[in-house]
């Protein structure tokens, strides 16, 4: 075995309270082999990880018992078995990177804002490979940028973090975690970010990996279609304890705790939906018995609508060319609609959505509200829409303030905007919609380093929903949650829309939560939209060749 962990207990310190985050787990992976760890948010499953690399705060975590023992390779390939909670830290820092290897959950705050990625990677490579030249690293990474799909990895290279779209920070990831050739990759949510197309590419990079060095797995991830097209085993962990485990027919086909049917039941395919009847449409609700017809009226208008950003280049940077990342687009949302907006990472969906709001101002076109102009409207002229028209950001660590308690994330806008007559009234209305998203009251007093990513993406939801607003972009707003959160979101939303008449850009990379949330379906390849129209039809019978390609790339349960 490369890999077995035995009788794990990780204790976590937090204000004076010991919370038991993994709590008597066992579990092994052998060389070649792909293992799944699946599970809620806050279940354990990246604290699980990050024992075995031995990467928790040491004056924070302790472990009062058990083992993880690696087959630790030398460099003349003889092989030691090590108890990574036993060995010196040294020895740790020769196996982390070089032998155990860990792509992290948002790309964002694990990638350093002020190096370039290719210095990042160039960096990992020559610490574990000291006898490589600078010349030859940097040539390694533009290959391993290569081969996780990044476009002109010659240019992208020498990029900064935040000039990359969410996938493509996501791949920067993957490519400093694979470069050294690790024997054991772990995986934490590494395909969350990752539109269909590049997953399906990534997952193929991984196995190809896995098959040509017996590279050994440890997968961490919600997604029960990458568990199906990947896994050998999986296991099941839920309030730190590992409540099933087995092979992967067995687990998905013949679950047998209580909790696993529950997590398939809450799968988007799974989820009971309204069907429409063909001449009219109407809301999906919660209840199934309620619909009632979408409005007419455009809420949210766009005409020939351009983003050019401008490519400067020399020492006095003159402007030597135009990455077109919106180009020439049309698109309306109707009162109480639904829109999905799915394309590759780098297309410009997220670009398309923050110039929607005025967040980023456009080359040419226009945009309406109500009918209204606000394309070229100035900065306090656009201040009355603010409230109206709100955004959920992809990642959540990156958008909140990590200074703020959850309690001034949410009363501040409220403030801003002239909601509740006093604190005491804001303080109501944020814990009333705390409970929406499903957290706890007493969150309100922590910070946002001190939940999971799903728990930080539930809090970015609800900081746009106090503002009660009409119209909503949501980027990639579930792709960090877990299925059962996700369900849980996405009837919250279709409740919402029901009770508000509320508006929906949804961004995603995710079929499945489109073809159960939205009405239309917009699809976007290099700045355009290039098929659009009733989700079902699109889903059942796409006409362009890059959305049947889309398609098919979708992981789904098929075993």
């Amino acid at each position: 075995m490369l890999l077995q962990v035995k009788n794990l207990k990780t204790h976590l310190s937090v204000s004076n309270e010991t919370v038991q985050a993994v709590d008597n787990i066992s579990f092994e992976i052998g060389k070649g082999e792909t293992f799944c760890l699946v599970g809620e948010s806050g279940s354990g499953k990246s604290v699980s990880a990050l024992s075995v690399i031995q990467l928790l705060p040491t004056g924070i975590a302790s472990h009062p018992s058990g083992q993880i023992v690696f087959d630790y390779r030398h460099d003349d390939g003889t092989i030691e078995r090590v108890d990574m909670l036993r060995i010196n830290e040294q020895k740790r820092r020769k196996i982390r990177g070089s032998r155990i290897a860990m792509i992290f959950q948002e790309p964002m705050t694990s990638l350093n804002p002020v190096y370039t990625v290719g210095d990042q990677i160039i960096e990992a490579l020559q610490l574990h490979n000291p006898e490589l030249s600078y010349g030859e690293a940097r040539q390694r990474a533009i290959t391993t940028l290569e081969q996780v799909s990044i476009p002109n990895p010659t240019e992208r290279i020498d990029e900064y973090p935040h000039r990359l779209s969410g996938g493509q920070r996501q791949r920067v990831m993957i490519a400093m975690a694979m470069a050294c050739e690790p024997d054991l990759l772990i995986a934490d949510e590494a395909t969350t970010a990752l539109d269909v197309t590049v997953q399906a590419e990534i997952l193929r990079l991984m196995r190809e990996l896995q098959q040509r060095k017996g590279m050994g797995i440890l997968f961490i991830t919600h997604d029960f279609g990458v568990v199906a097209n990947i896994a050998d085993r999986l296991a099941v962990m839920r309030a730190g304890k590992i409540v099933e485990n087995g092979t992967l027919n067995q687990v998905l086909l013949k679950p047998q705790h209580p909790y696993t049917q529950s997590l398939l039941a809450a799968l988007p395919e799974n989820l009971k939906k309204v069907h429409r009847s063909s001449d009219e449409p109407t809301f999906r609700s919660i209840d199934a018995s309620a619909t009632r017809k979408t409005s007419n009226e455009n809420l949210v208008e766009i005409t020939d609508l351009r983003v050019y950003f401008p490519i400067k280049k020399g020492v006095l940077k003159h402007t030597v060319g135009h990455v077109k990342a919106i180009d020439g687009v049309d698109l309306n949302i109707k009162v109480g609609q639904i829109v999905a907006l799915v394309g590759e990472s780098g297309c410009g969906k997220t670009t398309l959505g923050r110039t929607l709001l005025r967040l980023i101002n456009s080359t040419a076109g226009c945009i309406y509200y109500q009918g209204q102009d606000i394309t070229r409207i100035t900065r306090k002229q656009m201040q009355p829409f603010r409230r109206k028209m709100q955004i959920i950001f992809q990642d959540p660590m990156s958008a909140l303030n990590p200074r703020l308690t959850i309690a001034a994330t949410l009363t501040e806008p409220m403030a801003a905007h002239g909601i509740g007559d006093s604190k005491d009234e804001r303080l109501a209305l944020a814990h009333d919609i705390l409970s929406q998203v499903h957290l706890e009251p007493d969150y309100l007093w922590r910070y946002p380093h001190e939940f999971s990513g799903g728990q930080r993406q539930r809090i970015g939801i609800a900081r746009a929903l106090v503002l009660n607003p009409r119209f909503v972009v949501c980027d990639e707003i579930t792709s960090a949650l877990d299925v059962s959160v996700q369900a849980e979101i996405l009837k919250l939303l279709l409740s919402l829309r029901r009770e508000r008449d509320l508006t929906l850009l949804f961004i995603t990379h995710n079929i499945g939560v489109v073809e159960y949330i939205s009405d239309e379906m917009a699809v976007m390849y290099a700045g355009r939209i290039v098929e659009r129209g009733p989700t079902e039809l699109i889903s059942a019978r796409p006409q362009q060749s890059y959305t049947k390609k889309l398609l098919a790339a979708v992981p789904r349960i098929k075993i």
